[in-house]
């Protein structure tokens, strides 16, 4: 995997991490694009705390900004990073596959 694939999989590990930006995620999935304060109304955390996540969700490249009506910044979910994620995810499955096989193998032996 390319270098800048393996950062763009990083940050998205890392936003995924904590479970309120999980949390974000899934609302945004579910119902769209929305405010931070849209959020905050939906889910059981902080306006200031979403903001925090969802800066951290934009630098992942997860989410993007538009700008929305009087000044109000609107999030809408990008999967791109997502399926670089995945796609590392499948290739260190597949570098796990041979091994596994051969172990299983050595111990049903």
């Amino acid at each position: 995997m390319r270098p800048e694939s393996e950062a763009t999989a990083e940050r998205v590990f890392v936003a995924l991490a904590d479970p309120s930006r999980r949390s974000v995620l899934a609302t945004l999935a579910a119902d769209g694009p929305a405010t931070a304060t849209d959020l905050a109304d939906r889910l059981p955390i902080t306006r200031q705390a979403i903001a925090k996540h969802l800066a951290l969700l934009a630098e992942a490249g997860l989410v993007i900004a538009e700008p929305g009506e009087r000044r109000r910044v609107r999030y809408r979910l990008d999967s791109a990073p997502m399926r670089v994620a995945q796609q590392f995810l499948a290739a260190m499955a597949r570098d796990w596959d041979g091994p596994l096989d051969a172990l299983r193998k050595h111990l049903d032996g």
